[in-house]
This record gives C-alpha cells, structure tokens and sequence, in this order.
C-alpha cells in the first residue's frame, strides 16, 4: 500500500487521523480487494454533506463507541466512497476534496477534471 498513487499520480498523502479514516484504518484512502466501497476520497466533511449522507441511510454524524467511531463534524477529513461522493455531487451536496490524498482508483468512477472543481488543495 505505501506505493499508491493519488489522482495526481504522485505518491497518495494522508487524508486524516483525528478521527482516523481509510478502509484500512491507516489515515489514508487506500483500497484493495476487501474495500467493496471504494473508500477512496478525501472530503472535508461539511454539515450539508453529513445530513445528506444521513438521509440516505449512512449516518457519519453520530458517534458508535462499540465500534471506535467518535462520529464526523464539519471540517473532518474522512475516506468516502467514490459512489457517495459522486451521488452528493448529483444532489448538490459534494463536499470539497484533498487532491493528494484521493486514491487514483477514484478516477475510474469520477472525472479528474470534475475532482479539480472541488479540490481544496489545488
């Protein structure tokens, strides 16, 4: 994993640790065989998304202890899956995205050119 590349084709950067995201739990959007969502972008979580996602039956808001998951607020980076954020983006709702942390798999599900309209790192 310490080779994947980011949709830039540079080496992928940390998306976030506090809370710690990625599907493996590492900070970074990495993906492999096991990762059937393709948590591989890096959005800065905003209200409108988290309500959003919410309605849709995915509530990343509300802290689950078992489970070690304080719960987002906006501002929180977080792995999202490529199919999420594209759906947010149909809704209107897309929260703005790290470049350098999203994984290059991303760009078998969404536009690089449409990933620059919402990149915060750019």
């Amino acid at each position: 994993m310490n080779e994947a590349k980011n949709v830039l084709g540079t080496t992928l950067k940390l998306c976030g640790t506090s809370p710690t995201t990625g599907f493996y739990r590492d900070g970074c959007c990495h993906t492999g065989p096991d990762d059937r969502g393709v948590h591989t972008v890096c959005a800065q979580v905003s209200a409108e998304f988290l309500e959003f996602t919410k309605a849709q039956g995915n509530d990343l808001s509300t802290p689950m202890p078992m489970f070690g998951f304080p719960g987002l607020k906006p501002g929180d980076r977080w792995c999202l899956c490529a199919s999420r954020w594209k759906e947010a983006l149909d809704s209107g709702f897309a929260p703005p995205i790290v470049l350098e942390a999203t994984h290059e798999a991303t760009l078998n599900y969404i536009p690089i050119d449409v990933l620059k309209e919402h990149a915060i790192d750019l």
